[in-house]
């Protein structure tokens, strides 16, 4: 389980309602299904943590290990 923050690069506001999904890496990957952002700016996903992409409204945003909180500025 890990969540996803996504932030406004130029105000550091939290971004509401953005899409969020991931796509993981390697031979036993997936996706996601997308995921809103609340008030805070957070997606909170019920998903195994691992290698993957986070793709904010259809663009890869982020590469990396996916745990816990993943900030994420646009």
């Amino acid at each position: 389980m890990y969540t996803i923050q996504v932030i406004d690069h130029r105000d550091g506001k939290p971004v509401e309602y953005k899409k969020v999904g991931i796509v993981y890496d390697g031979f036993f990957g997936g996706v996601t299904q997308d995921v809103r952002t609340d008030h805070r700016g957070e997606a909170h996903f019920d998903y195994k943590n691992g290698e993957g992409r986070v793709i904010i409204d259809g663009q890869t945003r982020w590469k990396g290990y996916l745990e816990g909180r993943v900030v994420v500025y646009i």
